[in-house]
C-alpha cells in the first residue's frame, strides 16, 4: 500500500516534534488559543490556502460529508466514566468524527446532516477506468463542522489509501494537498486503475481522525465484469482471463477499534494520552457481535434510502444502530462463490478466521496473487492475519446445505481479546455469522453485503 497506517499504537510527541506542531498540540499549549494567519487554515501539520472546489462538469458521482455524531455499543459492562458517554443521546452511548453520504440532497438536507456522521463511512465502489472510454470518478467533500466540539476548526480529506497513482490533487494528504475547512467543499477526480479492495479515510490529524471513526472501505471492479463466459455470474474481483476470481456474492468487512477513553475526550474537551491506547472494542462494519447479524440500513450509496429530512432510516428494530447501517451477515447458496472483502484501519494485527470453510486468498493490498509470469501465487487457508492498513480479497465455496433453514459457521477473530470486548461469556467483537441455505433459496444481490433474503 501506499502508506503505513500507525501498524504499533501511536506515541506522544511534543509539540515541536518533527513531524509538525499539531493543531491538538497547540490548543494544548495555549490553553484552547485557535490561531489565523492571512486567510489560510491549519490543516494537520501544514497550513494550507482556502480550498477552490474544482470546477468539474457535471455533479459529483458521491458526495460526502464530514462531520460528527453519535453511536451504539454495548453498554454492558461499563467503562466509568467513559462509557456509556453521559452526553449521550438516548440510544447511543459513544462520540465519533465520521462521513455521510449526501448525495442527491438539498442545500438545506445537507446542512442537517451535521452530527449525523456514520461509522464506518459509507461504502462505495466504483468501475476501473477504461482509456478507451474515460470516464473520471467525482467524489465531492464538504466539511459540515463538528456540532459537539464547536472550538475545534478541523479541516477534512478524502485518502484514498493505496491508491497507487498519487498527486496532491486528489491524494488528500494534507503535506502536500489542500485541506477542506468548515463549511467549504473540495471534489476530487479519480481514475483508478488497478481493481482491488482499498480503504480511505481522513488524513488531517489522522491518528485521531482515523480512530474517531473517519474511515471506509472503497473498492475498484474490473473491466472484466461483464464477461459472462468466464463465470455464470459476470463478476469478478480481478481481470483474470480465466474467471478464477469469479463470485457469486460479495461482503464488505472492515476492521476497526474504539478505545472508550479517546471518545470520551474528545466529547468533553480533552486530550487523550495516546501511549496508553487500548482498543476497548473491535468492529466489523462499525458494529460489534451480535449486532453485526444485524439488519442492513442504508448501504447502497448510489442508491441511499433516507427519511424526508435526509436523514438515515434505522435497520428494522434497531433504532439504536441508525449510524451504523451495513450488517457483516454473510448469506448464501449452497455452491455459491462468496468473496470476501477483509480491510484493517484499526492499529493492531488481527487473525481473521472461518470456521469450518477454507477461504481462498485471492488479491492482497487491491494486487492480485500472480507472480510477474503470470505464476497462481493465491492459497488457501482459514485464517487471515491482516495488519493495520491492509486488504485482502477472499474467495470461499459455500458447503452443501446440512440441514432445515441454514447452516451456519462463524467468522470471528481468533485474537480473543478483539471477539469477547469484555462481554462475559460471549462472542462481543470482531465476529459475524456464515449462513448457508438451499440452493436457489437466497436472491441476487442489490448491492454488497444485500441478504437476498
Amino acid at each position: 500500500m501506499s502508506e503505513n497506517v500507525n501498524p504499533q499504537p501511536p506515541r506522544r510527541r511534543s509539540a515541536f516534534a518533527t513531524r509538525g506542531f499539531t493543531r491538538r498540540r497547540f490548543l494544548g499549549l495555549a490553553g484552547g488559543a485557535v490561531a489565523v494567519a492571512g486567510g489560510v487554515s491549519w490543516a494537520g501539520k501544514v497550513l494550507v490556502p482556502e480550498p477552490v472546489a474544482y470546477a468539474a462538469s457535471g455533479d459529483p458521482d458521491l458526495y460526502l460529508a464530514g462531520t460528527d455524531g453519535w453511536i451504539h455499543l454495548p453498554e454492558t459492562p461499563a467503562i466509568p466514566p467513559y462509557h456509556p458517554d453521559v452526553l449521550a443521546p438516548a440510544p447511543f452511548t459513544t462520540y465519533i468524527f465520521g462521513f455521510r453520504n449526501v448525495t442527491g440532497m438539498t442545500a438545506l438536507q445537507k446542512v442537517g446532516q451535521k452530527n449525523k456522521a456514520q461509522h464506518s463511512a459509507p461504502l462505495f465502489w466504483v468501475k476501473q477506468f477504461d482509456p478507451a472510454h474515460p470516464v473520471d470518478f467525482k467524489v465531492q467533500l464538504t466539511n459540515l463542522g463538528l456540532q459537539g466540539r464547536p472550538d475545534l476548526f478541523d479541516a477534512h480529506t478524502l485518502h484514498w489509501h493505496g491508491f497507487r497513482n498519487v498527486i496532491p490533487f486528489f491524494d488528500g494528504e494534507p503535506t502536500g494537498s489542500v485541506a477542506v475547512p468548515s463549511g467549504r467543499d473540495f471534489t476530487y477526480v479519480y481514475r483508478p486503475r488497478d481493481p482491488g479492495t482499498y480503504m480511505y479515510h481522513c488524513h488531517v490529524e489522522d491518528v485521531e481522525h482515523v480512530h474517531m471513526g473517519m474511515t471506509g472501505l472503497v473498492f475498484v471492479r474490473p473491466l472484466q465484469d461483464g464477461n459472462t463466459s468466464l463465470y455464470r455470474s459476470g463478476t469478478y474481483l480481478y481481470n483474470d482471463g480465466d474467471g478464477s476470481t469469479g463470485f457469486d456474492r460479495e461482503f464488505s468487512m472492515f476492521l476497526s477499534e474504539v478505545w472508550a477513553e479517546a471518545h470520551w475526550a474528545d466529547a468533553h474537551i480533552q486530550l487523550p494520552e495516546w501511549s496508553d491506547y487500548h482498543a476497548d472494542f473491535s468492529l466489523l462494519n462499525g458494529r460489534v457481535y451480535p449486532d453485526t447479524i444485524a439488519p442492513n440500513g442504508s448501504v447502497d450509496p448510489f442508491h441511499p434510502v433516507r427519511d424526508p429530512n435526509g436523514d438515515l432510516i434505522p435497520p428494522t428494530g434497531r433504532p439504536d444502530l441508525q449510524y451504523q447501517p451495513l450488517s457483516s451477515l454473510v448469506t448464501c447458496n449452497a455452491g455459491d462463490r462468496v468473496a470476501l472483502r477483509f480491510a484493517n484501519l484499526g492499529f493492531r494485527e488481527q487473525a481473521m478466521t472461518l470456521s469450518g470453510i477454507r477461504m481462498r486468498v485471492l488479491g492482497r493490498d487491491a494486487t492480485p496473487m500472480r507472480g510477474r509470469d503470470g505464476t497462481d501465487t493465491s492459497y488457501e487457508t482459514e485464517t487471515l492475519d491482516i495488519g493495520p492498513g491492509e486488504s485482502y480479497d477472499v474467495i470461499f465455496e459455500a458447503p452443501d446445505h446440512q440441514g432445515p433453514g441454514f447452516d451456519t459457521y462463524l467468522l470471528y477473530n481468533r485474537n480473543y481479546t478483539r471477539s469477547n470486548n469484555l462481554a462475559p461469556g460471549s462472542f462481543g467483537g470482531q465476529a459475524t455469522e456464515v449462513r448457508v441455505y438451499a440452493a436457489n433459496t437466497v436472491q441476487q444481490q442489490q448491492y454488497p453485503n444485500d441478504w437476498g433474503i
